[in-house]
């Protein structure tokens, strides 16, 4: 074994922490873990819809990677952007703060993602909202608060019918959650709002296959569409939007619907740095062996949604979900151990758990080992594993108080706006003026 092993981990998402998390446990052996990300937080991608419903405050979807990290230990984090990688040296370039730095490793892990597409349908990348990041959250549920307060303003009614219409585009579970949880906090915070009339206020749901949530049994998908029906949300199967525009979608055959509110759920892209290292990709993913090394590069790996990662389990590659980018860590964690040991990695295997979606207050599908179900039961399941996978007892507590607390009370209709004072007009209008 190495006298001293140096990891860097280049990604700051789900599976780039919980492959620091679980390198913690190796601490007894010599080993120092630098993890390199251009934002200071990882993302709890799968609660995002629950930050636009206002089930939780924006901040409690992210958690500061600098928590993951035993800095007492030597752990390191470096805020920046990997442009370079040289393996035949081991060392890699990063665009920082402070300027361009080169970092020297032993092993070296990109876990960094992919992006949110925005080139799918004419217009979306103008006029439609996406869902990828914490800011995007923030700024949806602040274009629906400002839509709220528009509506009282609007004399016409036509206008006010087309303000008070949300498209959402895609009937997966990014999609299906949104719808859910948007409804939910419409029909919550309406009272705050007298002058806007129920009927004022519309989700759509758009999905241009035969029924949502793809992923999940039929028995399950029907259970979610009942579930968003029932509460108001009009959900259009078969429906393919074609463009998106400032006034609305525009869907196949030329029906039109008439809304200032798009949100697209549909589309990722690869991270360019994947091309810009000029690795292997498939799909615009890395090709990577079943251990998660990439072929032809001693010292690299790579997992999570950047990573085409065979599962020997049933000889398919791994679904760029959460579930897999943690157990592909934890493997990784334990390749990295045998590597470093002198010993054989094994390939990564493991069958799929379940899938579950939460659609709004107190409701949910899942499907756990086989059984499927649906509804509060569905919805506690979700909350629960999430909750597990947040880093401290801090954090967990919190986010706990804020879900027991959003169960008796409606939502929060604070309108979050970070305007500085250089921002503000220089002359301001005075009263009676």
């Amino acid at each position: 074994m190495r006298s001293s092993t140096h990891i860097v981990i280049v990604g700051g998402g789900f599976a780039g922490t919980t492959l620091a998390r679980a390198l913690a446990a190796w601490r007894a052996r010599p080993l120092t873990l630098t993890l390199v990300s251009d934002e200071s937080t990882t993302t709890f991608n799968p609660m995002l819809p629950e930050a636009v419903g206002a089930s939780v405050f924006p901040e409690q979807v992210v958690a500061p990677l600098r928590e993951m990290l035993d800095l007492a230990r030597g752990d390191r984090f470096v805020m920046g952007r990997v442009t370079r990688v040289r393996p035949g040296t081991r060392t890699l370039t990063c665009e920082t703060l402070a300027g361009t730095r080169e970092i020297a490793y032993d092993e070296l892990v990109l876990a960094f993602g992919n992006r949110a597409r925005l080139d799918l349908l004419p217009g979306m990348a103008l006029h439609a909202l996406p869902l990828k990041t914490v800011g995007d959250a923030l700024h949806i549920r602040n274009v629906v608060l400002r839509r709220l307060a528009c509506i009282e303003l609007e004399p016409q009614a036509e206008r006010r019918a087309a303000i008070g219409h949300f498209v959402i585009v895609g009937g997966g579970f990014s999609g299906v959650e949104v719808a859910g949880e948007l409804v939910d906090c419409l029909s919550s915070i309406r009272r705050y709002y007298p002058r806007v009339a129920a009927h004022e206020l519309r989700v759509t749901l758009l999905h241009d296959g035969s029924r949502l949530l793809p992923e999940m049994s039929e028995r399950l998908a029907a259970a979610a569409l009942k579930s968003l029906s029932r509460r108001g949300v009009q959900v259009l199967l078969g429906a393919r939007a074609e463009s998106i525009d400032e006034g609305g979608v525009t869907l196949a055959g030329g029906r039109r619907l008439a809304a200032h509110t798009v949100v697209s759920t549909i589309g990722t892209r690869p991270n360019s740095l994947a091309q810009d290292l000029g690795l292997a990709t498939e799909r615009g993913r890395i090709v990577v062996r079943p251990d998660l090394s990439v072929p032809g590069q001693p010292g690299l790996w790579a997992l999570g949604d950047c990573a085409l990662v065979p599962n020997a389990h049933d000889g398919k590659p791994s679904p760029p979900t959460a579930q897999f980018a943690v157990r592909q860590a934890k493997h990784l964690a334990d390749n990295l151990t045998a590597r470093a040991c002198g010993e054989p990695t094994r390939p990564f295997a493991a069958r799929p758990r379940g899938m579950m979606a939460a659609i709004g207050r107190r409701n949910g599908v899942a499907e756990v080992f086989g059984f499927g179900f649906s509804g509060l039961p569905a919805w506690l399941l979700w909350r629960a594993y999430y909750l597990s996978q947040m880093p401290t007892l801090r954090r967990k507590l919190r986010i706990w108080v804020e879900w027991t607390w959003g169960m008796f009370f409606p939502a929060d209709i604070t309108h979050l706006r970070f305007t500085r004072s250089a921002d503000l007009p220089l002359h301001e209008g005075r009263s009676g003026v």
